[in-house]
């Protein structure tokens, strides 16, 4: 064989090795703590016991959704450990189990991890770790912040953009009304007030003519609704928690207070609020949404409906079906597997927050037509509209059209 072509040869079967070689490096795993061949460790954080034990059901309906993953036979081909804790929705103890999962379970990430000031209390921690804070079950606007907390991610729409859409409807029904406000004492209270008097302007001042405040410690808010009353407004904006919205609306009831009543979306379980309190004295309460009501008739034949079905009678057959709150963890859930499929074989943590900022036009079944998931390195946000909604029969009615957010942190 000539010269040159054995030189041809062996350059050609180095290049072959070397080709093979790259391809080899370019198609190796990354793992990070919490990744494994087989596994991914992930961290949950819920109160399933105390004042906001309402929300406990998030936690159990994304378990039971892993379940079903984990079925099918996981992500990937790994399989999900999921690992909730209780925090009773007490911020020290919310430190101590996001400590727990992160230096002893040693999990990926954490999850969903419920409320704002549970949230509030574990974001520097979880930051200066760098161990995604991802999805985080509240509205708070400042976790639309990757600039400064770039392991922190929001996940439903924001509190202001929320109370905006009540404020911009308020000034459109009712210019001249006299607006009485019950807030949760904390970063959440505060965040939803601030976006009501943001979308009320220069007429915020004369138009809110109460304010009332009140603790997650009081067993109920029936004085400071009676002191609502008298200020003689003609709104009221409800921005409770479960239990106590529950308690506002049987008290607005037996004081017979007939205002226009707007309640937060965070609120807005048919299951865990609506029917406690009486559906007669639910009756014409406005609300938002950006997920399917379970308990409307015109989801009966929808497919991401009929799915949602298919997996509560399956895997989680003891769950509430008119409880928003399932909706809720199950569409959230689905978000995450959706991020993690997207990181295939590089499940760093680094790979996770870049994944989950570069969702696209992303709808999932449980979301109202029209709604779609979308992030990017500058916008933390993943849902940014709500459809305002009234209570009707046993069942919210939708009206209006879409309302983009307008709000950035």
């Amino acid at each position: 064989m000539p010269f040159n072509q054995l030189r041809l040869g062996a350059l050609s079967a180095a290049v072959a090795m070397l080709a093979a070689t790259s391809s080899g490096a370019l198609a190796q795993k990354k793992y990070d703590t919490g990744a494994t061949d087989t596994e991914i460790k992930i961290g949950g954080i819920s109160p399933y016991s105390g004042p906001a034990s309402a929300y406990g059901v998030i936690g159990k309906t994304t378990e039971a959704y892993f379940k079903k993953i984990n079925a099918e036979g996981g992500i990937n081909g790994r399989k999900i450990n999921f690992i909730s804790y209780d925090d009773a929705y007490s911020p020290p103890k919310t430190v101590e189990q996001a400590r727990k999962l992160v230096e002893s379970d040693e999990v990926l990430l954490v999850f969903n991890p419920l409320g704002t000031p549970p949230n509030t209390a574990i974001q520097k921690y979880m930051n200066t770790k760098k161990v995604p804070q991802l999805f985080v079950a509240t509205g708070a606007t400042k976790w639309n912040d990757p600039k400064n907390f770039p392991w922190t991610m929001g996940w439903q729409p924001n509190y202001q953009s929320e109370t905006q859409a009540y404020a911009k409807h308020i000034l459109k029904e009712m210019p001249n009304a006299k607006i009485a406000v019950l807030y949760q004492n904390d970063d959440y209270g505060k965040d939803y007030l601030k976006g009501l008097k943001d979308g009320l302007g220069a007429k915020a001042a004369s138009m809110i003519v109460a304010e009332e405040s009140y603790e997650t410690t009081q067993p109920t808010i029936d004085s400071n609704v009676v002191k609502l009353k008298s200020s003689g407004a003609d709104v009221f904006v409800n921005i409770t928690t479960p239990k106590f919205a529950a308690q506002a609306i049987k008290k607005l009831a037996e004081i017979e207070w007939k205002p226009a009543h707007y309640l937060n979306s965070v609120s807005a379980s048919i299951g865990s609020v609506m029917k406690p309190a009486g559906f007669e004295n639910g009756q014409g309460i406005i609300s938002s949404q950006y997920l399917k009501d379970t308990s409307d008739p015109e989801w009966v034949n929808d497919a991401g409906m009929k799915g949602f079905d298919e997996f509560l009678a399956k895997y989680f057959p003891e769950g509430n079906r008119i409880d928003a709150f399932v909706m809720y963890g199950y569409t959230v859930t689905q978000t995450l597997v959706h991020v993690l499929k997207a990181c295939g074989d590089n499940l760093t943590r680094e790979n996770v927050m870049k994944q989950a900022a570069s969702i696209k036009d992303l709808e999932l079944g449980g979301m109202l037509p029209g709604i779609k998931i979308n992030t990017s390195a500058t916008d933390f946000a993943p849902i940014s509209a709500v459809q305002l909604v009234r209570f009707k029969g046993e069942a919210w009615d939708r009206f209006g059209g879409i309302i983009e957010a307008d709000v950035t942190n």
